[in-house]
């Protein structure tokens, strides 16, 4: 069955329910152009905006000291042996993706340090009494798509039954402003004891803002987020935890600032 509205009545939804109303359709191709051109000019003045106080947040903390909440791992001689081997370009694919992993093994046992245990007493195969730890609640993952999933095999050697979600944000070579493209995270990644971050290398800190960002918008408490990565610069480090103080930043080395993404090509093999 058909029903008709009244003519007032549509006007009054639409009036209601649309933000913009355009006369007679696609067939107006000048009010199209009018709406195009604007959502345009919207856009470039929010990038330039993003850009001009991304930048100033850089001069802000180029000097600042690293913030307690950086947990650099011990630079022992295990550590700075498998370094080497992963810095040489002459190491080949093979050896880069063994030692990356057992790297990336350290850095989730180093973040794991940072959850919440509560008492635990368990009998041993003697018949005594152990004191122990359990876990305090549930422990997610989310993967920054490409180069986060280098971080994968390391965090399922720690924590195999892990629940793991992902972002693909990419830089607008355009604009320099990263873009979310891609999201799907656990539906109850809120209630989680702590989430990790997993990005093998941290430039400017740009991505790293949003997908902090990406999660607190999605109801995770700042101080529960761990940013897992291999390599970070330091004004990337002091942007993010400067907006986001609560966090945490699992880091191997401190190294130079915008150095390149190299870390994925290298072990991806494109």
């Amino acid at each position: 069955m058909q029903v008709r509205l009244p003519r007032t009545t549509c006007r009054t939804f639409l009036k209601r329910a649309a933000d913009i109303i355009v006369p007679r359709g696609i067939e107006n191709r000048v009010a199209i152009d009018v709406v195009v051109q604007h959502i345009r000019r919207t856009l470039s003045e929010k990038s330039k905006k993003h850009q001009n106080e991304l930048e100033k947040l850089g001069k802000q903390v180029e000097d600042e000291p690293l913030s307690p909440n950086v947990l650099l791992l011990k630079q022992t001689r295990q550590i700075v042996g498998m370094n080497t081997i992963i810095q040489n370009p002459m190491t080949d694919g093979v050896d880069f993706i063994f030692y990356f992993d057992r790297l990336a093994t350290i850095l989730i046992e180093r973040a794991m340090d940072n959850l919440h245990f509560r008492p635990a007493k368990v009998q041993t195969p003697q018949g005594n009494t152990y004191q122990g730890l359990h876990m305090d609640g549930d422990i997610s993952a989310v993967v920054i798509l490409r180069a986060g999933s280098c971080l994968e095999t390391g965090l399922k050697r720690v924590i195999p039954d892990c629940q793991t979600g992902r972002l693909l944000i990419q830089t607008n070579y355009h604009t320099g402003e990263p873009e979310l493209h891609y999201l799907k995270l656990p539906t109850d990644m809120a209630s989680h004891a702590s989430v990790l971050l997993l990005d093998p290398q941290m430039s400017s800190g740009g991505a790293a803002l949003m997908a902090v960002r990406v999660l607190v918008d999605h109801g995770v408490a700042e101080a529960k987020i761990v940013f897992v990565t291999y390599f970070a610069g330091k004004v990337g480090v002091n942007r993010l935890l400067k907006v986001f103080p609560e966090a945490k930043v699992v880091v191997c080395k401190i190294v130079e600032d915008f150095e390149d993404r190299w870390i994925e090509r290298r072990y991806l093999g494109c």
